[in-house]
């Protein structure tokens, strides 16, 4: 009688769900220990031993540590799309989105963090913006070309929102609700994306 192999499925799969268990569980260690310790702070040691492996495992995977950075900063906003909202709205439905991400991915607040500190952290940051808050403000703004200025302002506000509520953590910023920081920061935004030039 002929035996059957009863797995059909690939020999190597099984060393790839364990390479993907290995990198899920580096990369949730490094975002805890950026936004903990900040770039220069945080060490390949520390991060491994958080990740519960051997330091030579993170740079097998990530070469050093701007790459482990790069990679576990790697994020996808998600903005809401200007065109889907009314116009007066979107100062609205961007302050709420942010808070949404601030609160729920600390990603984010690990690059806040890092970012203030460190050239690399600092670029990425700006590359985020730039790829993807930039276009929301191309849709919104009455005159395109003025896109990266207007989105360079709502950043400023975001940002200094998240730095003092999230990272610096001033009492008075930190006790807002959501819902007084989206009705004193959406109008403001509204006036960056949709005002005329002054």
């Amino acid at each position: 009688m002929k035996v059957s192999n009863s797995s059909n499925a690939d020999p190597g799969s099984g060393a790839r769900r364990r390479s993907d268990v290995t990198r899920d569980a580096i990369l949730t260690a490094a975002r805890e220990r950026f936004a903990a310790d900040g770039y220069e702070r945080a060490t390949i040691r520390a991060i491994a031993k958080d990740a519960d492996i051997d330091p030579s495992m993170v740079m097998r995977y990530y070469g050093n540590k701007e790459g482990l950075f790069a990679a576990a900063v790697s994020i996808d906003l998600s903005m809401p799309d200007p065109a889907a909202l009314p116009r007066h709205d979107v100062g609205r439905a961007l302050v709420a989105h942010f808070l949404g991400m601030w609160e729920e991915n600390e990603v984010l607040t690990a690059l806040l963090r890092v970012g203030t500190t460190n050239q690399a952290g600092a670029e990425r940051m700006q590359q985020v913006f730039r790829e993807q808050l930039t276009p929301v403000a191309q849709k919104a703004c009455p005159d395109p070309e003025q896109a990266p200025a207007r989105a360079a302002l709502a950043a400023a506000q975001l940002l200094g929102l998240a730095l003092t509520r999230y990272v610096l953590r001033f009492p008075p910023t930190v006790a807002l609700s959501r819902e007084e920081i989206v009705a004193w920061l959406a109008p403001t935004l509204q006036r960056y994306l949709t005002a005329p030039s002054p």
